[in-house]
Protein backbone atom coordinates (compact mmCIF):
# COMPACT_ATOMS: atom_id res chain seq x y z
CA UNK A 1 0.00 0.00 0.00
CA UNK A 2 1.57 3.04 -1.41
CA UNK A 3 0.18 6.92 -0.05
CA UNK A 4 1.04 9.71 -2.06
CA UNK A 5 2.10 12.43 0.08
CA UNK A 6 2.03 15.32 -2.30
CA UNK A 7 -0.39 15.69 -5.40
CA UNK A 8 -1.83 18.86 -6.69
CA UNK A 9 -4.96 16.81 -7.92
CA UNK A 10 -6.60 19.73 -8.21
CA UNK A 11 -4.85 20.68 -11.23
CA UNK A 12 -5.46 19.75 -15.20
CA UNK A 13 -5.22 17.23 -16.31
CA UNK A 14 -7.14 15.54 -12.97
CA UNK A 15 -9.79 18.34 -12.57
CA UNK A 16 -11.71 17.05 -15.48
CA UNK A 17 -11.80 13.95 -15.18
CA UNK A 18 -11.78 13.23 -11.44
CA UNK A 19 -13.88 10.09 -11.15
CA UNK A 20 -11.65 8.02 -13.35
CA UNK A 21 -8.64 9.75 -12.36
CA UNK A 22 -9.35 8.62 -8.79
CA UNK A 23 -10.19 4.59 -10.27
CA UNK A 24 -6.49 4.99 -11.97
CA UNK A 25 -4.55 5.52 -9.36
CA UNK A 26 -6.78 3.26 -6.90
CA UNK A 27 -6.38 -0.02 -8.47
CA UNK A 28 -2.43 0.88 -9.22
CA UNK A 29 -2.25 0.16 -5.56
CA UNK A 30 -2.43 4.20 -4.06
CA UNK A 31 -4.57 3.99 -0.95
CA UNK A 32 -4.51 7.95 -0.48
CA UNK A 33 -3.14 11.07 -1.71
CA UNK A 34 -2.61 14.54 0.32
CA UNK A 35 -3.63 17.35 -2.06
CA UNK A 36 -2.04 20.66 -0.60
CA UNK A 37 -3.55 23.73 -1.81
CA UNK A 38 -0.88 27.12 -3.15
CA UNK A 39 -3.30 30.43 -2.52
CA UNK A 40 -7.06 31.18 -0.75
CA UNK A 41 -8.54 30.45 -4.11
CA UNK A 42 -8.09 26.80 -4.29
CA UNK A 43 -8.76 26.33 -0.65
CA UNK A 44 -12.33 25.39 -1.69
CA UNK A 45 -11.64 22.93 -4.37
CA UNK A 46 -9.34 21.19 -2.33
CA UNK A 47 -11.71 20.91 0.59
CA UNK A 48 -14.52 19.25 -1.61
CA UNK A 49 -12.19 16.60 -3.10
CA UNK A 50 -12.14 15.55 0.41
CA UNK A 51 -15.38 15.66 0.81
CA UNK A 52 -16.49 13.40 -2.30
CA UNK A 53 -13.41 11.07 -2.23
CA UNK A 54 -12.24 8.78 0.71
CA UNK A 55 -8.97 8.43 -0.41
CA UNK A 56 -8.25 12.13 -0.55
CA UNK A 57 -6.44 14.54 2.40
CA UNK A 58 -5.54 17.61 1.98
CA UNK A 59 -3.53 20.84 3.24
CA UNK A 60 -4.26 24.23 3.42
CA UNK A 61 -1.58 26.51 2.49
CA UNK A 62 -0.29 29.64 0.91
CA UNK A 63 2.43 28.90 -1.55
CA UNK A 64 5.37 31.12 -1.25
CA UNK A 65 5.82 31.78 -5.26
CA UNK A 66 2.45 33.20 -5.55
CA UNK A 67 1.53 36.72 -4.22
CA UNK A 68 -0.96 36.77 -1.02
CA UNK A 69 -2.06 38.96 1.09
CA UNK A 70 -3.04 39.33 4.65
CA UNK A 71 -6.79 38.95 4.44
CA UNK A 72 -5.54 34.96 2.97
CA UNK A 73 -4.06 34.40 6.13
CA UNK A 74 -7.29 35.20 7.92
CA UNK A 75 -9.06 33.09 4.89
CA UNK A 76 -6.59 30.82 6.39
CA UNK A 77 -7.26 30.99 9.83
CA UNK A 78 -10.95 30.56 9.62
CA UNK A 79 -10.99 27.74 6.89
CA UNK A 80 -8.94 25.77 9.36
CA UNK A 81 -11.26 26.25 12.25
CA UNK A 82 -14.31 25.59 9.50
CA UNK A 83 -13.05 22.37 8.46
CA UNK A 84 -10.34 21.20 10.92
CA UNK A 85 -11.43 17.05 10.69
CA UNK A 86 -10.53 17.55 6.74
CA UNK A 87 -7.25 19.20 6.91
CA UNK A 88 -4.15 16.64 7.67
CA UNK A 89 -1.15 19.87 7.35
CA UNK A 90 -0.83 23.25 6.74
CA UNK A 91 0.89 23.42 3.32
CA UNK A 92 2.02 24.17 0.96
CA UNK A 93 3.99 26.83 2.26
CA UNK A 94 7.58 27.89 2.20
CA UNK A 95 10.42 29.78 0.90
CA UNK A 96 11.72 30.13 -2.95
CA UNK A 97 15.07 31.59 -3.85
CA UNK A 98 14.51 30.39 -7.25
CA UNK A 99 12.18 33.48 -8.94
CA UNK A 100 14.25 36.45 -8.51
CA UNK A 101 11.16 39.05 -8.13
CA UNK A 102 9.86 37.71 -5.65
CA UNK A 103 10.61 39.34 -2.12
CA UNK A 104 12.50 36.78 0.33
CA UNK A 105 11.63 38.70 3.28
CA UNK A 106 7.85 39.20 2.32
CA UNK A 107 7.76 35.11 1.84
CA UNK A 108 9.27 34.98 5.22
CA UNK A 109 6.59 36.79 6.57
CA UNK A 110 4.03 34.77 5.23
CA UNK A 111 5.64 31.72 5.99
CA UNK A 112 5.93 33.01 10.16
CA UNK A 113 2.39 33.31 9.84
CA UNK A 114 1.64 30.04 8.73
CA UNK A 115 4.38 28.61 11.02
CA UNK A 116 2.00 30.37 13.96
CA UNK A 117 -1.12 28.35 12.93
CA UNK A 118 0.53 24.80 12.42
CA UNK A 119 1.64 25.32 16.17
CA UNK A 120 -1.88 26.74 17.00
CA UNK A 121 -3.99 23.86 15.45
CA UNK A 122 -1.57 21.22 15.83
CA UNK A 123 -0.33 20.40 12.76
CA UNK A 124 2.43 19.22 10.45
CA UNK A 125 3.64 21.29 7.45
CA UNK A 126 4.20 20.63 4.25
CA UNK A 127 7.20 22.47 2.72
CA UNK A 128 8.24 24.21 -0.46
CA UNK A 129 12.49 25.08 -0.53
CA UNK A 130 14.06 25.89 -4.03
CA UNK A 131 17.60 27.25 -3.35
CA UNK A 132 16.42 28.52 0.03
CA UNK A 133 17.38 25.22 1.90
CA UNK A 134 19.87 27.23 4.12
CA UNK A 135 17.24 30.07 4.84
CA UNK A 136 14.45 27.56 5.58
CA UNK A 137 16.81 25.61 8.05
CA UNK A 138 17.22 28.84 9.88
CA UNK A 139 13.09 29.86 9.79
CA UNK A 140 12.15 26.53 10.67
CA UNK A 141 14.86 25.91 13.80
CA UNK A 142 13.77 29.26 15.33
CA UNK A 143 10.21 28.15 15.05
CA UNK A 144 10.36 24.83 17.23
CA UNK A 145 7.17 23.25 15.67
CA UNK A 146 5.70 20.25 17.83
CA UNK A 147 4.67 18.95 14.77
CA UNK A 148 7.34 19.14 12.52
CA UNK A 149 6.82 18.20 8.70
CA UNK A 150 8.26 17.05 5.48
CA UNK A 151 10.92 18.97 3.07
CA UNK A 152 8.78 18.74 -0.23
CA UNK A 153 10.18 17.42 -3.48
CA UNK A 154 13.87 17.11 -1.38
CA UNK A 155 16.86 17.87 -4.16
CA UNK A 156 19.62 19.12 -2.18
CA UNK A 157 22.68 17.26 -0.23
CA UNK A 158 23.27 14.72 2.01
CA UNK A 159 24.52 17.56 5.00
CA UNK A 160 21.17 19.50 3.64
CA UNK A 161 18.99 16.66 4.41
CA UNK A 162 20.69 15.78 7.96
CA UNK A 163 20.26 19.15 8.91
CA UNK A 164 16.16 19.50 8.88
CA UNK A 165 16.09 15.83 9.86
CA UNK A 166 17.95 16.71 13.32
CA UNK A 167 15.22 18.72 13.26
CA UNK A 168 12.85 16.55 13.23
CA UNK A 169 11.47 16.85 10.13
CA UNK A 170 10.89 14.20 7.04
CA UNK A 171 12.24 13.89 3.55
CA UNK A 172 10.06 13.92 0.25
CA UNK A 173 11.35 11.85 -1.78
CA UNK A 174 10.28 12.15 -5.39
CA UNK A 175 10.30 11.71 -9.33
CA UNK A 176 14.21 13.39 -9.12
CA UNK A 177 15.59 10.46 -8.38
CA UNK A 178 15.14 8.73 -11.26
CA UNK A 179 17.54 10.99 -13.10
CA UNK A 180 21.52 9.76 -13.16
CA UNK A 181 22.37 13.31 -13.28
CA UNK A 182 21.21 14.09 -9.88
CA UNK A 183 23.79 12.65 -8.24
CA UNK A 184 24.33 14.63 -4.98
CA UNK A 185 20.29 14.54 -4.21
CA UNK A 186 20.26 10.78 -5.03
CA UNK A 187 23.70 9.94 -2.55
CA UNK A 188 21.87 11.76 -0.28
CA UNK A 189 18.94 10.02 -0.64
CA UNK A 190 20.55 6.32 -0.13
CA UNK A 191 22.05 7.42 2.96
CA UNK A 192 19.80 9.72 5.17
CA UNK A 193 17.85 7.24 7.90
CA UNK A 194 14.96 5.39 6.23
CA UNK A 195 12.85 6.64 8.83
CA UNK A 196 12.63 10.08 7.42
CA UNK A 197 11.71 9.28 4.24
CA UNK A 198 8.30 10.27 2.58
CA UNK A 199 6.64 9.17 -0.93
CA UNK A 200 5.45 11.54 -3.23
CA UNK A 201 4.71 12.57 -7.28
CA UNK A 202 4.43 16.67 -6.76
CA UNK A 203 2.06 15.55 -10.00
CA UNK A 204 1.07 17.03 -11.69
CA UNK A 205 4.71 18.11 -11.96
CA UNK A 206 8.35 16.62 -11.45
CA UNK A 207 7.73 13.78 -14.32
CA UNK A 208 10.09 10.72 -13.29
CA UNK A 209 13.07 10.43 -16.11
CA UNK A 210 11.62 9.13 -19.20
CA UNK A 211 8.16 10.54 -18.78
CA UNK A 212 9.00 14.41 -19.74
CA UNK A 213 6.71 16.34 -21.34
CA UNK A 214 3.42 14.15 -19.96
CA UNK A 215 1.88 15.19 -17.14
CA UNK A 216 3.13 13.59 -13.69
CA UNK A 217 0.19 11.45 -12.03
CA UNK A 218 -0.24 9.71 -8.56
CA UNK A 219 -0.47 5.98 -9.83
CA UNK A 220 3.85 6.83 -10.85
CA UNK A 221 4.27 6.49 -6.77
CA UNK A 222 5.04 3.22 -7.67
CA UNK A 223 7.50 4.04 -9.45
CA UNK A 224 8.91 6.50 -7.30
CA UNK A 225 9.14 3.55 -5.12
CA UNK A 226 10.97 1.49 -7.16
CA UNK A 227 13.58 4.03 -8.11
CA UNK A 228 13.98 4.30 -4.18
CA UNK A 229 14.67 0.18 -3.28
CA UNK A 230 17.36 0.77 -5.81
CA UNK A 231 18.99 3.25 -4.38
CA UNK A 232 18.67 2.12 -0.63
CA UNK A 233 20.10 -1.42 0.56
CA UNK A 234 16.93 -2.50 2.20
CA UNK A 235 14.53 -5.19 1.16
CA UNK A 236 11.81 -4.05 -0.69
CA UNK A 237 9.26 -4.77 1.32
CA UNK A 238 11.36 -2.90 4.74
CA UNK A 239 10.96 0.28 2.46
CA UNK A 240 7.30 -0.26 1.85
CA UNK A 241 6.55 -0.84 5.31
CA UNK A 242 8.75 2.15 6.70
CA UNK A 243 7.69 4.85 4.82
CA UNK A 244 4.18 4.09 4.88
CA UNK A 245 4.88 4.00 8.70
CA UNK A 246 6.66 7.22 8.68
CA UNK A 247 3.55 9.00 6.64
CA UNK A 248 1.48 8.27 9.24
CA UNK A 249 3.23 8.75 11.89
CA UNK A 250 3.39 12.83 10.84
CA UNK A 251 0.20 12.74 9.42
CA UNK A 252 -1.16 11.42 12.24
CA UNK A 253 -4.83 12.29 11.43
CA UNK A 254 -5.00 10.48 8.59
CA UNK A 255 -4.47 7.40 11.72
CA UNK A 256 -8.11 8.22 12.76
CA UNK A 257 -9.59 7.62 9.52
CA UNK A 258 -9.79 4.65 6.89
CA UNK A 259 -6.83 3.97 5.14
CA UNK A 260 -7.34 3.01 1.38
Amino acid sequence: MLIDTHCHFDAPPFITELAASVKRFENAGVANIIVPAVSSQNFKIVLQLTERFPSIYCALGLHPIYTHKQQDIELLAAQLNQHYDKVVAIGEIGLDGYIEHINIEEQKLFLTAQLDLAKQYHLPVILHARRANSLLYKELKNARLPEVGVIHGFSGSYEEAIQFIRLGFYIGVGGVISYPRANKTRQAISRIPLSSILLETDAPDMPLNGLQGQANRPENIVKVFAELSKLRIEPSSQILNTTLMNTLTLFSRINTMKVG
